[in-house]
């Protein structure tokens, strides 16, 4: 059995161009106010550093990859669209529903298209004290993606989700940065294991990862701007969108260099 895939117009246009293509999760349709018009500045982004967006969706069995603005509107504003964790796919898919994707699930859909970079403004991690594991690292393992993101939330065991990521053999590299960030705080406090500034040599680094047979993804992490970052514990919206927007450039950026670095 094959899992059917749609690729928009845009995204199936970039494929046979050989054009850097950046894909991304489609729970922000489902997170709030405006969120539709959150999700064009987050594949805004990509396009003004050089790549191609492909939101990921599913509906009517199929995964969307890519979404048409007409689908963005629609799962931003209809009721019962669900968020398909990468444990849901399956279950939705076979029932027909529509369904916003997360970090996991967006992994997973990445990996059957070819994708191989995914921006997301953080990915989950081991929650303090250990009592549960987010579906994003267990997906890191297994997935071959260049996840591009501003670390993960300061509320996590941020500690626990690195020793996580080293004992799966999956590389955490911080983009111009030394520190692990922790989404819209600039740093964790914590050092990143390693520190790229070249776009060429990330491009490099990820596709050698890949070459020594390993099977899963490659964590490139970005801290927000520091115009953006805040210093206390009141997440914004306002603080929220800009490192998804900023992420999302750098990985536009990164997957434009990858691209042009391994162009046949």
């Amino acid at each position: 059995m094959r899992i059917p895939l749609v690729y928009s117009e845009e995204v199936a246009e970039a494929i046979t161009a050989g054009q850097p293509v950046v894909a991304l999760a489609s729970g922000v349709l489902r997170s709030g106010p405006d969120n539709a018009e959150t999700a064009r500045r987050i594949e805004d982004a990509v396009r003004a550093s050089g790549s191609v967006p492909a939101t990921i969706g599913v509906d009517k069995g199929r995964i969307l990859v890519g979404l048409s603005e007409t689908d963005i509107e629609r799962f931003a504003a209809t009721p019962g669209v669900s968020v398909v964790d990468s444990r849901d796919l399956p279950v939705v898919l076979a029932r027909g529903t529509a369904g916003a994707t997360t970090v996991s699930a967006a992994m997973v859909a990445a990996g059957l298209a070819g994708l191989k970079f995914l921006s997301s403004a953080e990915i989950g991690g081991v929650h303090r004290g250990a009592r549960r594991l987010s579906p994003d690292l267990v997906q890191l393992t297994r997935s071959q993606v260049a996840v591009v993101c501003a670390g993960a939330r300061h509320t996590l065991d941020l500690g626990l989700t690195l020793e996580f990521l080293e004992t799966h053999c999956v590389p955490v590299v911080a983009y111009r940065s030394d520190d692990f960030p922790a989404f819209y705080f600039e740093s964790s406090g914590l050092p990143s294991p390693h520190r790229v500034d070249d776009p060429r040599v990330m491009a490099r680094a990820i596709e050698s990862h890949w070459a020594l047979g390993n099977p899963g993804s490659f964590l490139v992490t970005t801290p927000t701007k520091p115009a953006d970052a805040i210093d206390d514990e009141i997440e914004t919206v306002k603080a929220t969108t800009a490192v998804m927007v900023s992420t999302a450039e750098v990985a536009g950026e990164l997957a434009a260099a990858h691209a042009k670095e391994f162009a046949s």
